[in-house]
């Protein structure tokens, strides 16, 4: 690579990143933040959603347990009637009553499953909300522990006690 092409991507570089935001990790100067993290934000998980979707998903499992199982009774008893009176349909009509109950059972169990989860996944969240903000708090407050001065720059620190004059032997 030529020096004036390195130049041009550098250039090029530069110019995409004006204006824009982006992340910086080499600072200079004063390191890290020294406010709490609560002051400059905090991760935050919106349940709304996930509590919306949970609810929708348990009041269908509710509606499907309360209208689309009445049919059970009936169809067995149509099944029965209609093989015992010798019709091919009987047997046909039973096939179909068991395919659907199996049908009916697996979309039951998914949106038991989707309303569990969207549980699960609420309480996880909260609670790995409070671990990081427990540690953002400790590293916080060891980051202040290292901006605090005993003396002014460039003179000894008297935390260690006055320079003896004895001299070893």
């Amino acid at each position: 690579m030529a020096w004036d092409e390195w130049e041009q991507l550098k250039a090029d570089a530069a110019q995409r990143q004006q204006g824009s935001t982006h992340m910086q990790l080499n600072q200079m100067g004063g390191g890290g933040p020294t406010s709490r993290p609560d002051t400059y934000g905090g991760l935050e998980v919106k349940n709304d959603a996930l509590t919306k979707v949970g609810k929708d998903a348990h009041d269908l499992y509710n509606q499907l347990w309360d209208k689309a199982r009445v049919h059970i009774a009936s169809t067995d008893t149509a099944a029965s009637n209609l093989s015992k009176q010798g019709f091919a349909l009987g047997t046909g009509l039973r096939h179909v009553g068991n395919r659907w109950d199996e049908q009916l059972k697996s979309l039951m169990d998914a949106c038991a499953q989707i309303s569990n989860h969207m549980q699960v996944t609420k309480k996880l969240h909260d609670g790995d909300e409070g671990y990081i903000q427990r540690q953002m708090s400790s590293i916080a407050m060891l980051d202040a522990g290292f901006n605090e001065r005993v003396g002014e720059p460039g003179k000894e620190n008297k935390i260690y006690g006055e320079k003896s004059e004895k001299k070893d032997d």
